[in-house]
């Protein structure tokens, strides 16, 4: 699952490359059902369309710090890594990879002979509804949701493969160091000095919880995780909570302590004030894993969550589409900022 590394630290969109296909991808007669409803997610990374029960879901040509989908060779590795790695939580929603090939008269269609022009991941579709982000906007997470949750993350790191090249203090440090140069590329958003001190912080932290987390990673707590795991890329499929959208491109963000993996779960609950949620998780995470020996680091790692969706909001404000979502992203962009820095010094909390 190796990528190459990239040492672009702002974003980098090929332009145009791909507005045929997002074009085809667009129309229903593409899929044999022409007049059919398509609806479209976009994020910073991909275009999903859904039809019918189907999700196609197409990686955009842009390359980011730890990202980079920039050539057609690059996507085609990235979406069969994702159906491999998302086959572990979510075997039932990852169906294949498509071709989409250049027929002979010009025109694109899916499969055939011809040269390849892009590649999909072929998805089954859910409830938007389902997603434990909307579960949670509605407050339909309930304790025993959340239990089924953890229980199914514990199975999952019981037996997500061993990767000691990866994480310990200096994994961490990465992020860290990571996210001070992603975040002063927007501090126009975040604002310098808190990014400057959240920074100070993360390190003073760091510095007390080094020898704990190169003991776990001696000890086999490092594994190769789903890397991205907030309320969002969680959804329940046939009643059950089912983990998807995991890390494909980049092996030191998905290679970490597990307890690193459910911090931005713990963040994100802890955001939208649901404490008691995130409470009845890490005690029902402990007495499914046996794990405790991570508790201690979790001021840190949830920091780190934290502050990295920081930098990933406020890098998308210029995106959003009118000025008010602009201004509400920027908001939850500082605030979650805001909240890094008091899990790390909490007389700042607000």
């Amino acid at each position: 699952m190796n990528t190459p590394p990239i040492s672009i630290h702002s974003p980098c969109t090929v332009t145009g490359q791909q507005d045929e296909t997002i074009a085809f991808l667009s129309n229903a007669f593409s899929y044999g059902f022409p007049g059919a409803s398509i609806e479209r997610i976009e994020t910073h990374c991909s275009i999903v369309f859904l039809l019918g029960d189907r999700a196609y879901k197409l990686k955009r040509a842009v390359a980011f710090s730890a990202l980079d989908f920039s050539t057609l060779e690059r996507r085609e590795a990235a979406c069969r890594a994702e159906l491999v790695l998302n086959r572990r939580t979510a075997p039932e929603l990852y169906l294949g990879v498509r071709a989409i090939r250049r027929e002979p008269g010009g025109t694109l269609a899916f499969d055939g002979d011809g040269p390849v022009v892009d590649w999909v991941v072929v998805m089954r579709r859910f409830a938007q509804d389902d997603l434990f982000d909307r579960l949670a906007e509605a407050r339909r997470l309930t304790p025993g949701i959340i239990r089924a949750l953890a229980d199914e993350i514990a199975r999952f790191h019981a037996s997500a493969e061993r990767t000691p090249d990866f994480g310990g203090a200096d994994g961490l440090r990465d992020m860290i160091e990571g996210n001070l140069r992603d975040q002063l590329t927007v501090d126009s958003v975040l604002g310098r000095t808190g990014i400057e001190l959240l920074h100070r912080s993360s390190l003073s932290a760091l510095a007390h919880e080094s020898p704990l987390l190169d003991r776990r990673r001696d000890e086999g707590r490092v594994r190769r995780c789903h890397g991205d795991l907030r309320l969002a890329n969680i959804c329940l499929f046939d009643g059950r909570p089912t983990l998807f959208d995991a890390i494909e491109f980049c092996d030191r963000i998905a290679c970490i302590d597990v307890w690193f993996d459910l911090a931005f779960l713990l963040m994100d609950l802890r955001y939208r004030g649901l404490d008691a949620l995130a409470e009845v998780l890490i005690e029902r995470y402990i007495a499914a894993s046996g794990d405790r020996g991570g508790l201690s680091t979790l001021p840190l790692m949830m920091s780190v969550r934290a502050a990295t969706r920081a930098y990933t909001l406020a890098n998308s404000v210029l995106r959003r589409r009118t000025p008010n979502d602009a201004q509400q992203t920027a908001e939850s962009a500082r605030n979650h900022l805001t909240l890094a820095i008091s899990l790390l010094i909490p007389a700042t909390a607000p």
